[in-house]
């Protein structure tokens, strides 16, 4: 089957001086029917990325296909059958959400009514209102509704939930699984590791103009070394330390990673891993002021690829 995006060596380089190389033969590929995630911090080239795909910005070499198409020879059929959500969406203050959607409609031969759109995103209330009325949540859901209103083949959702209340973020969620439930492709940025987890069935984690790690969220978290995270606080009245080499010399310890006063392991066996932790601790007269254990997420994983939490650079 002819991926929905297929992405070879891809290269985006900016003119300055020195040259801003912002994606460095970058590869990539989304099956049809899936739902799958960006991830990177800023700068990680993963907007760059996501421009080039959606033709927008032009790549400096490489090869790009959307839908078994190239831009160059086919960005009408290109445009026909897929839906563009970015994270700030500017629109006509002037215009009520109904017209809103419905100029969008125009834009394609087929699709869904502008009622139906709405409805999507839980706007019905507000059709009649002018967007200027509205808050940034709702804005958010009217940009998605925009993208809806062509039915695409290939969904691309850059932030989708930022802002948005709890009630409002897995509405869009039901949203896209039901895109995923058409057999339609979906492809999505977000800085909430959690939605990341829930909705992707595979994500690629850019840095530095490449692609660094891929593959389903189960198995990106396995290959942090381990299913399981003990977050150790030490007491910052003491010096005291376990090494990094006494850390990790710990019964099913995998890793261990500083960031302050805060040590986290990954452990693939916690119930081994701590009493071995607890009497390391009292041998070298480390105090311990917190200690929780929590399954490995995402967020473990990007930390441990970049060494940056993902919404700190946001």
């Amino acid at each position: 089957m002819i991926p929905a995006i297929r992405v070879r060596a891809l290269v985006k380089t900016y003119r300055a001086r020195p040259p801003v190389e912002a994606v460095r033969g970058l590869d990539l590929e989304v099956a049809v029917g899936e739902c799958f995630g960006l991830l990177g911090p800023n700068g990680a080239g993963k907007t760059t990325t996501l421009e080039i795909i959606e033709g927008l910005l032009d790549a400096t070499s490489g090869e790009v296909e959307v839908l078994g198409l190239t831009w160059a020879d086919g960005e009408a059929a290109i445009r026909q059958r897929i839906g563009i959500s970015l994270q700030e969406t500017r629109l006509s203050d002037k215009l009520t959400v109904r017209e809103t959607v419905a100029l969008f409609r125009s834009f394609y031969p087929s699709g869904l009514t502008p009622d139906e759109a709405i409805a999507r995103v839980g706007l019905e209330e507000k059709a009649k209102s002018y967007v200027e009325k509205l808050s940034g949540g709702q804005k958010q859901r009217l940009a998605v509704a925009t993208a809806l209103v062509g039915e695409p083949d290939l969904l691309f959702l850059d932030e989708p939930t930022t802002g948005l209340d709890p009630q409002s973020r897995r509405q869009l969620w039901d949203v896209i699984r039901a895109q995923k439930d058409r057999g339609r492709t979906v492809v999505v940025t977000t800085h909430y590791m959690d939605e990341a987890e829930r909705l992707c069935d595979r994500v690629a984690v850019v840095d530095y103009g490449k692609v660094i790690a891929l593959g389903s969220p189960a198995e990106l978290i396995a290959r942090v070394g381990g299913e399981h995270v003990i977050d150790l606080d030490y007491d910052p009245a003491t010096a005291a330390r376990l090494t990094s080499d006494q850390l990790v010399a710990l019964p099913t310890v995998t890793s261990s990673r500083e960031e302050g006063a805060r040590v986290t392991l990954t452990a693939g066996e916690p119930h081994r891993a701590l009493p071995a932790l607890l009497d390391a601790a009292r041998a070298t007269g480390a105090k311990i002021a917190g200690l929780t254990t929590r399954t490995a997420t995402l967020e473990d994983v990007f930390v441990t690829l970049t060494g940056r939490h993902l919404r700190s650079d946001s």
